[in-house]
């Protein structure tokens, strides 16, 4: 039987696989390991819970002040004997975290075939976002097989000379997964609270961006806040312990803005559909939140999603603060720029991406066959 072994270790992988682990897992002829390796931990786990996902493999990597050396020495040397126990035919890997480009290297180094979800997207600037524009491009290095979420992720793995053949466009896994979160019905105490208001969901947890940048960041929304009484902020805070120290001292008496603990996906996911618009420097929440209609501002100089911002679903406003201040105040005002935002379409999928994936794994192995 042809054997996967799927590796992921944070919370955005896992929101993306888990719907392809669970497609693979109705393949009578597949079978599916998981390996997760906890690079983030409790946030992982939470998906891992939503989803109902067994997990094979845990390394449990994780640990305080880790560096991205930690990460990938720990990951490359607790797969080297999972690989050597399973002997997968292909080794899955999503995106551009620290675990994907160490999970690809071990297969690579084991000659295992490497298929990577989510494969394609560029910003062509090695240290913009750091790392993970290195380790997408490291990845597609050593892979076999490419499932490219839009055919712009396509276009560039041709242009980097990739084979055709083996490039697939599926559509993001991230939309299969809103088809089992998102219920319209959910309620809780924050919510409540956000009644009647415009409510803005601020997230903001990169490397580049922390520091000064950061401080920027939040000086936006505590003026936003401060002008405007009908806005209501909710801030799921990052575990990062600088991260939370600013955002405490920044925003923390502000009365129309909440900080909170990071929520589940479940719960994110809901937040989003039911909040006005959206400020973030996540990658993932570029492609979730349009699915649901809501206007993203992106606090990045670059994107690897261009589709989005091409579809007019995202706009890039920086991370000055009165760039980000700027261009809130416009959608608040402005109910134009408001629809024109919310009412495009959707670039990044239809829900059906895992299915897909799993067509264009069995048409690999078929070909294999011949």
């Amino acid at each position: 039987m042809y054997k996967v072994l799927v590796v992921f270790g944070t919370r955005p992988e896992a929101i993306k696989m888990c719907p392809l682990v669970a497609e693979l897992r109705k393949q009578k002829d597949l079978e599916c390991v998981v390996c997760v390796t906890a690079q983030h931990r409790e946030m992982l786990d939470q998906v891992i819970r939503i989803f109902d996902i067994k997990v094979d493999y845990d390394l449990n990597i994780m640990e305080s002040s880790q560096t991205l050396t930690d990460i990938t020495v720990k990951v490359l040397r607790g797969l080297d004997e999972i690989l050597a126990n399973e002997s997968p035919d292909l080794v899955l890997v999503h995106g551009d975290t620290s675990t994907s480009y160490a999970a690809a290297l071990s297969a690579f180094y084991n000659r295992i075939q490497v298929g990577h979800v989510e494969a394609g997207l560029r910003t062509y600037n090695i240290a913009s976002p750091f790392p993970e524009e290195f380790n997408r491009q490291s990845v597609d290095l050593l892979s076999e097989l490419f499932f490219a979420p839009t055919q712009n992720a396509k276009d560039n793995l041709v242009y980097e000379g990739k084979k055709t053949e083996s490039i697939f466009v599926t559509g993001n896994t991230v939309i299969d997964a809103l088809k089992t979160t998102v219920n319209n019905e959910f309620a809780d105490e924050n919510l409540k609270w956000a009644e009647g208001s415009r409510l803005i969901i601020f997230t903001a947890h990169r490397r580049e961006n922390q520091g000064k940048h950061m401080q920027e960041m939040f000086g936006a929304i505590q003026q936003i806040a401060r002008e405007y009484e009908d806005v209501k902020i909710i801030f799921p805070v990052h575990k990062n312990p600088q991260i939370r120290k600013s955002a405490y001292e920044i925003l923390g008496s502000v009365s129309n803005i909440r900080l909170i603990e990071p929520l589940d996906p479940l719960s994110f996911h809901n937040y989003m559909n039911k909040c006005y618009l959206i400020l973030t420097d996540s990658g993932g929440i570029q492609e979730e939140a349009p699915s649901l209609g809501k206007p993203v501002l992106v606090m990045r100089d670059t994107t690897e999603r261009p589709e989005g911002i091409k579809a007019g679903t995202l706009k890039l406003v920086g991370n000055r603060k009165e760039d980000i201040y700027r261009e809130t105040k416009k959608l608040l005002e402005h109910s134009d720029e408001y629809m024109k935002m919310s009412r495009a379409v959707n670039p990044y999928g239809d829900g059906f991406a895992s299915e897909r994936i799993v067509k264009y794994i069995r048409q690999y192995i078929n070909n294999k066959n011949i």
